[in-house]
């Protein structure tokens, strides 16, 4: 499979502050490609280079044969980039903004009609012609700005936290359509804070400090985790965690949400005796299983080491 994006040691640098610290991967085409990391990881700073909106530091860019640090306008048309507040324009409606954007790629007029209308097919946006882009929900208006992208009909698509703040039905239906794109032969790189998101991928980089720290299949990445994992349902979840942080045979305790995920060397060995100390100590236990690790794990067990 051929490359659609080469990064080759990119670096971008703010003066004194090192926003990506030499950074490579290819995503080939036709790949679905993930980009995780915390807020300032470097996630997009790493986008608008391969965007060709920023200049890297230092490094090469080569996208679908383009060098992008050379000459950016060579991929205008081909590659498409949402970034995380979108230039929609409020006061025009769905069918203004598509029509707008059509304008600036310089889309043929006779080619507009058909491909419009695909476009609002494919983001079942078709009732809301009408509606001002300012009115739409947060969902709808992330379907907008993708078909805006979409108007010149890019190869590669690039896409900067697009779900962020959007309901969960809303976010599901987003990713149909990204999946329908893929379908379609579509290049994606997405970057997001969202785990459940990653899964979706075909390959996962994890970005820590503008730096790539692990890089492979979702089921590669959670061979990395370090012991086991027990999950623990308690409605006393911070005691809990305190009681175990640094308890032998525990490696790490992490919170999320209503559970208590607990890496230890060894679940069998180890479940009862958790569930006996929490019990000692007055805690509830409502529930203590195996379970096997997510990419959050993975990722938090990568940073700890």
């Amino acid at each position: 499979m051929a490359n659609a994006i080469e990064a080759r040691d990119i670096r971008r640098e703010f003066d004194s502050v090192i926003a990506v610290a030499g950074v490579s991967f290819s995503v080939g085409e036709g790949e679905v490609f993930g980009l995780v990391g915390p807020d300032g990881a470097g996630k997009t700073t790493t986008l608008r280079m391969l965007s060709g909106v920023m200049t890297p530091t230092s490094g090469e860019i080569i996208v679908l044969g383009h060098d992008v640090v050379a000459d950016p306008e060579s991929i205008k048309g081909v590659v498409g980039y949402m970034p995380q507040t979108f230039g929609l324009y409020g006061d025009l409606t769905v069918m203004e903004n598509l029509e707008f954007y059509a304008d600036l790629y310089r889309v043929p007029p006779d080619l507009r009609p058909d491909r419009i209308k695909r476009l609002l097919a494919f983001s079942r946006l078709e009732p809301f012609t009408s509606r001002q882009a300012q009115f739409l929900s947060g969902g709808m208006r992330q379907k907008l700005a993708l078909a805006s992208i979409l108007i010149p009909e890019p190869r590669v698509i690039l896409l900067d936290e697009p779900t962020t703040g959007v309901d969960p039905v809303s976010r599901r239906d987003f990713w149909r359509i990204l999946y329908d794109l893929n379908k379609e032969g579509v290049t994606l790189l997405v970057s997001t804070p969202y785990m459940d998101e990653a899964e979706r991928c075909s390959r996962v980089a994890f970005m820590f400090q503008g730096r790539i720290v692990a890089l492979d299949t979702p089921d590669n990445l959670r061979k990395l985790m370090v012991g086991e994992l027990i999950e623990l349902l308690t409605p006393d979840e911070r005691h809990a965690r305190d009681l175990l942080v640094g308890w032998p045979g525990v490696l790490g305790v992490e919170i999320f949400g209503d559970r208590i995920h607990v890496v230890v060397e060894e679940c069998e060995r180890m479940i009862k005796p958790i569930c006996d100390r929490l019990v000692s100590k007055g805690i509830t236990v409502t529930s203590i299983q195996q379970i096997k690790p997510g990419l959050e794990d993975v990722f938090v067990s990568l940073l700890k080491r």
